[in-house]
């Protein structure tokens, strides 16, 4: 059967980027979670698969580290413990296949990720940038990074979807993000958008500048471990990234924080390069329908 040029470009990009953001056994891994027969906790129409699903999260997952990175312990245990350094896309794999495993997977097969994500949580311990000792576990911290995923993946799906979220779908895409999240260790993890934002407003005043979260802003932003033809379009959906902080947390990191920018320069440009992320997976993503 012939296929077209540009069929073949489509397969090869997706299969580059399932590749870098799954790891190289990315197709053995989607028939664990997609393929296994079993009670799932949500469906394809839930608001949290959809969001989970869309290649939105490539922008939303930037935007998302970098808020984290505003939290002292989180970025002390990012520095020390997650070898984002040494192993940047082994990092990166580990995060979206606990995402996958949690949002689509079997309820038991989600159960036992959490489990080894807890069992990891429990020996991360250590100082931050003041000498103040956190842990992995800690309820709070767990909060923190709960609450800075949700946001930036909520704000990438509203901004660059082809569909968003309405009100109602909004509120129930926060809950329902909270139910691996409660099981990990958050104590009451946010319910709507409203207490979500109330969550995020209240860490404020623990987030600090450290040196570590610039040369960590540095290393995603300007110093990506791609090959340099690769680099125009990372920096393409990082710029869609960027463009969802608020303009506190860009001025935190040096990052540019005017609205008009970010109106008229970056989400435009996170929208095209999402847009593209989205049609190159299309071309790979023909196993990921859940099985009865």
């Amino acid at each position: 059967m012939h296929v077209s040029p540009l069929v073949r470009v489509q397969t090869a990009l997706g299969s580059a980027l399932r590749s870098r953001v799954a790891g190289d056994d990315a197709q053995e891994r989607a028939r664990l979670i997609w393929q296994t027969p079993g009670e799932r906790w949500f469906t394809p129409q839930d608001p949290v698969w959809r969001v989970h699903a869309d290649a939105a999260m490539f922008p939303g997952g930037v935007s998302a580290l970098l808020l984290q990175m505003l939290h002292p312990m989180a970025m002390a245990g990012v520095a020390g413990h997650s070898g984002y350094r040494s192993d940047p896309w082994g990092r990166l794999q580990r995060t979206s296949t606990y995402l996958a495993a949690t949002t689509f997977g079997t309820v038991e097969h989600a159960r036992a990720t959490i489990g080894q994500v807890r069992a990891v949580h429990e020996r991360v311990r250590g100082k931050d940038a003041f000498g103040r000792p956190y842990r992995a576990s800690d309820p709070h911290l767990l909060m923190w990074v709960h609450v800075a995923e949700a946001v930036s993946f909520l704000r990438a799906f509203q901004a660059y979807a082809a569909a968003p979220l309405t009100a109602e779908e909004a509120d129930a895409y926060v809950a329902q993000a909270g139910v691996s999240a409660g099981l990990l260790g958050v104590v009451d993890p946010p319910g709507s958008v409203a207490e979500l934002h109330a969550v995020l407003e209240g860490f404020r005043p623990e987030l600090e500048t450290t040196s570590a979260a610039q040369e960590a802003a540095r290393f995603l932003l300007a110093e990506p471990p791609l090959p340099r033809a690769s680099r125009p379009g990372y920096w393409a959906i990082a710029a869609g990234g960027v463009a969802l902080l608020e303009p506190w947390a860009r001025e935190m990191l040096d990052l540019p924080s005017s609205p008009l920018l970010s109106r008229s320069l970056l989400r435009p440009v996170g929208r095209v390069s999402t847009a593209g992320v989205r049609w190159a997976m299309a071309g790979v993503d023909d196993s990921r329908q859940p099985a009865a």
